[in-house]
């Protein structure tokens, strides 16, 4: 060859697509490749193929495997010859290199491409069984199977087939070879088949007419005793066929396998019969199944086997398939499902998963499905077990918008043939999009992408999948606020009673009051509207993953009536991402955080900060610096207290929406996997804003009464949870009052002032108002609710040196100035220090006596009627356990140890763990118990709006409690068993440490 020739036919190579011209002109210069070396034809059809490449190697393979001269020579003169054959042949050759082999293997199997009749266009069933007919064992069954498969994907890379008929031929070859191998399995044991019916159930993708190349064949197997015959022998004997039937199948022999047979959709899963009758299945599903079991049975098909059997099975269950949508939790256990499967995806494979992966293929059928099982209770016509001929269905009636459906539509098209084209290739089971170029530029030129291959099919799928993702959550709401807005001519509109059964399967209890919101947000033709009508159908999915989905959208309102003709709110919901996922989740978590953003509304733009700023708690000194600044600048008391009251609200607002976002989660920012952190978030920032208030008031009701100097000084103790900083959403804040006369001023003088401010302080913060009143409480006091409200620093001195009990002592462990005078607040201190560490620690007559005292509160404080084991506070393993249980520590060793010189229950059992006075699992114990107590009750605040220290009764209100604790719908019932588990450890501790049981 001179190299003139080799210069240009390397260029033409080139040309034509192919990437290893040298290999090539090899190869088109072999023996086999003589005769037809020059011929522009066959050049021509190999660079029309997805891999010029492989397509030119698997041809010189299929003529070197011919029988020989005569065979090679047929073959060559019919592909130049006869198009179609040319392109049907090589086309399968650029496409895969697996059915090059088998054509290697089976040299003459080309010619089932050669026949180019009508009916060969589109075979069913029927055609496919004629083309297995002759398999007369397993072996031989692999190699028809093929030659069919052949004849597939020959029309499929020619288009003369889109992806939904090829897939449809996939479904109808296997059900073909089904039947063929349980004939099979019949001839060798024909006992068995004379003793029973039996009948293949197709499931999945088989069953629903959509299969792929190389995928598992799901099947349920109903069997029964043929007349006369024992049914347990039966059993026995249907057992014994289908398992037969699966391994001729799935087994591999010298021809590969056909496929895996998976019957683990069948009742019970892998621990279950493989056969069962038909009651068997009925009493199950009745009984026993689960959401998603159901949502597999649309795909159900009979395709093997007693053909009346298989329809009985279908019959049976097909009312049950279509009452699944009535199930409590139904659209939560489906979404759940949907999201265990993202979950469960390895992270390096995620952004490549076609199937299962976030705007994959998975998504599109779980929406589908959704919609088939709320609507089709009512609309026969949607009862399809095929996606897209579903998908068209639910368009066609109004449940899905027809522009949705069709974007749909074109974007599982395409996934799914991606997913045909690389299976295609190796034959092998997969749904990873490959990472290697040359398989990349084979797989977009398979799908007529040829400029650009590989960054066209990149640019192509990230496109669809992005649709996807856009779309399958909007499918399911969308048509909610079509069926309340005025639609273009001619579209479809979702009926007042889908809309209604919509709505109930979201968990709406009032579908009617929730469509009357939804038409006062989404009509008209102002821009709010057109806002709210963009922004309601990701609401309206955020409502129904909470607890009370009609108070979210009720609440939505409520705020939009309030603020939609603000311009920063409209934009604040449709520019930050993260604004509406967290207004959804606070106005749908319970009545507190609502109740709070109602009464100031204009608080919603805390919610919008995209890096989460905007809900991180302010700092002391930062809250304290606002509320005497706002409590300054007010004309009186009254005024400069309705500020600092404001402020408090607000603030209020800020760590509940916090708290309900880091607890739920967002599409973007995890749960908060520290529970403890939480608790200590809530506890520090409500403490913290509690004691800014107290001081804006003192020195609001100071500067009215008395100018800039009170006659005395003047500093408020925190005390309890207060002084501990563990305050909760509903708690009062416990305090000692202390004061101290200034130089020169006499004690009745001082006395009178400090007990005017105190009784002054107390009325401003709970005169009735639209912020929530804080609650001073003072019986911690010498002599409790008989002593005088506020002493001098002189009087405590001489009451505790005197008359102090034990208890008080106790109590005093979490004394800590809050508000006032430093000073005084620090001398105080120093005055109860000795007290509550005492030297050498506590004598064994006070730990009785805290023993007995400790005792005499379980048996006479627990509310009449109270399951003592559910109640957070004095409940066995309660708040009252752990806390008396570590102050007992403190008492006996702060002393000695300085870490126990804390008001912090936490930080305190974590000093006494490190001193070695209990073990880490002993305190570890004690921590999960007390976190969960005091996550109970803020949770009960959050729901109900008003404090408790037991779990609600009612339903929902309990359900909202679980979710803000992290568990699903339904799961109620878990929770409690799951309290009554941590604080039943907790109390065994305490029974050891406290009363040293």
């Amino acid at each position: 060859m001179t190299p003139g020739r080799r210069s240009s036919t390397f260029t033409r190579l080139l040309r034509h697509g192919f990437t290893d011209a040298t290999a090539a002109e090899r190869l088109l210069d072999s023996a086999e490749l003589a005769a037809v070396r020059d011929d522009p034809v066959l050049l021509e059809a190999l660079g029309a193929t997805a891999d010029p490449d492989l397509a030119l190697h698997g041809l010189v393979r299929l003529l070197e495997a011919q029988p020989g001269p005569t065979a090679r020579r047929e073959l060559l003169d019919t592909l130049i010859a006869a198009k179609p054959l040319r392109d049907r042949l090589l086309g399968v050759l650029g496409a895969s290199a697996a059915l090059a082999d088998h054509l290697a293997r089976h040299p003459r199997d080309w010619e089932v491409l050669v026949t180019y009749e009508p009916r060969d266009l589109h075979p069913g069933v029927a055609e496919f069984e004629r083309g297995l007919a002759g398999a007369a064992d397993p072996v031989a069954l692999r190699v028809a199977y093929r030659r069919c498969l052949l004849s597939i994907a020959a029309r499929d890379v020619c288009g003369t087939t889109d992806v939904a008929q090829t897939a449809a031929e996939l479904a109808d070859l296997a059900t073909a070879t089904l039947r063929a191998a349980l004939a099979l399995a019949e001839a060798a044991a024909p006992e068995d088949a004379a003793a029973c019916r039996l009948a293949v159930i197709a499931m999945g993708k088989c069953g629903g007419h959509e299969l792929n190349y190389v995928s598992d064949v799901d099947v349920i197997f109903v069997g029964e005793a043929a007349e006369g015959a024992d049914e347990a022998k039966a059993l026995r004997s249907a057992t014994r066929l289908a398992s037969h039937m699966m391994r001729i199948c799935s087994e591999t022999t010298v021809e590969g396998s056909i496929w895996p047979v998976d019957a683990n959709l069948r009742p019970e899963g892998r621990n279950g019969p493989l056969v069962r009758t038909l009651s068997s299945h009925l009493a199950y599903y009745q009984r026993w199944a689960k959401t998603w079991e159901f949502q597999a049975l649309l795909k159900a098909r009979p395709v093997a086997g007693d053909p009346d059997l298989g329809q009985e099975y279908v019959a049976a269950l097909e009312p049950m398939v279509w009452k699944a949508a009535e199930r409590d939790n139904f659209v939560a256990d489906v979404q759940k499902m949907r999201r265990r499967v993202v979950e469960n995806i390895p992270a390096a494979e995620v952004d490549r998963e076609l199937k299962l992966g976030p705007g994959g293929l998975r998504d599109v059928e779980f929406a589908v499905q959704l919609l088939q099982l709320v609507h089709g209770r009512t609309d026969a016509t949607l009862r399809s077990g095929t996606t897209l001929d579903a998908l068209q269905a639910l368009a066609a009636g109004g449940y899905v918008g027809r522009a949705d459906a069709v974007q749909l539509d074109d974007a599982y098209r395409f996934l799914r043939s991606m997913e045909h084209r690389i299976q295609l290739y190796r034959l092998r089971r997969t749904h990873l999009v490959p990472e290697d170029e040359a398989d990349l530029r084979r797989l977009g030129r398979s799908l007529g992408l040829r400029t650009e291959p590989v960054t066209e099919l990149i640019r192509e799928w990230k496109q669809h999948t992005g649709v996807v993702r856009r779309l399958h959550e909007k499918l399911f709401y969308r048509p909610l606020l079509d069926a309340v807005a005025q639609l273009a001519p001619g579209e479809t509109r979702l009926s007042a009673e889908a809309a209604r059964e919509r709505l109930e399967a979201l968990g709406y209890a009032d579908p009617a009051a929730a469509l009357r919101h939804l038409e006062a947000l989404a009509s008209g033709v102002t821009r709010k509207s057109a806002i709210q009508r963009t922004l309601l159908p990701v609401l309206l999915g955020w409502f129904a993953d909470s607890a009370d989905p009609d108070a979210g959208l009720l609440n939505f309102r409520k705020v939009s009536d309030a603020l939609g003709k603000t311009p920063w709110y409209l934009r604040l919901l449709r520019d930050e991402g993260a604004a509406a996922e967290n207004l959804a989740r606070v106005l749908s978590a319970g009545r507190l955080a609502p109740d709070l953003l109602m009464r100031a509304p204009e608080a919603v733009a805390l919610l919008g900060d995209g890096d989460g700023g905007g809900l991180e708690p302010r700092g002391r000194a930062q809250l304290e610096q606002e509320i005497l600044a706002a409590a300054g600048r007010a004309d009186n008391a009254e005024d400069g207290v309705r500020a600092a009251r404001g402020v408090r609200r607000r603030e209020l607002f800020r760590t509940a929406a916090a708290d309900i976002v880091d607890s739920y989660g967002t599409d973007t920012k995890p749960v908060e996997a520290d529970q403890g952190a939480l608790v200590d978030r809530v506890g520090g920032a409500v403490s913290d804003l509690t004691a800014a208030t107290l001081a804006g008031t003192l020195r609001a009701v100071v500067r009215d009464g008395w100018g800039d100097t009170l006659p005395t000084r003047f500093v408020m103790i925190g005390m309890g949870r207060f002084g501990g900083h563990e305050l909760g959403y509903g708690s009062d804040a416990d305090v000692l009052f202390v004061h101290e006369p200034r130089e020169g001023v006499a004690e009745r003088e001082a006395a009178d002032a400090a007990g005017k401010v105190v009784a002054e302080m107390r009325r401003l913060l709970q005169i009735p108002s639209a912020d929530p009143p804080l609650l001073i409480d003072a019986d911690l006091r010498p002599e409790g609710k008989s002593g005088p409200l506020v002493r001098t620093l002189k009087s405590y001195e001489a009451y505790y040196r005197r008359w102090s009990l034990v208890w008080e002592s106790q109590a005093l462990l979490r004394a800590e100035p809050v508000a006032g005078d430093e000073d005084l607040g620090r001398r105080f201190i120093e005055l109860v220090d000795p007290l509550r560490y005492p030297a050498e620690g506590l004598g064994e007559d006070a730990v009785r006596e805290i023993r007995r005292l400790k005792a005499r509160m379980e048996s006479e404080r627990l509310p009449r009627g109270a399951d003592p084991k559910l109640h957070t506070k004095l409940g066995p393993g309660g708040l009252s356990d752990v806390e008396w249980t570590v102050q007992l520590l403190q008492l006996r060793h702060g002393w000695a140890e300085p870490g126990l010189r804390t008001t912090r229950t936490r930080q305190a059992l974590a000093a006494a763990c490190a001193a070695d006075l209990l073990g880490a699992e002993e305190a570890a114990i004690l921590d999960e118990a007390w976190v969960l107590a005091t996550r109970v009750r803020n949770a009960v605040m959050l729901v109900r709006g008003r404090a408790g220290d037991t779990f609600p009764t009612e339903s929902r209100e309990l359900a909202a409690v679980g979710r803000y604790l992290g568990y699903g719908d339904g799961h109620a019932g878990d929770m409690l068993d799951a309290y009554r588990r941590t604080t039943r450890r907790a109390r065994a501790v305490v029974e050891e440490l406290f009363y040293g049981a």
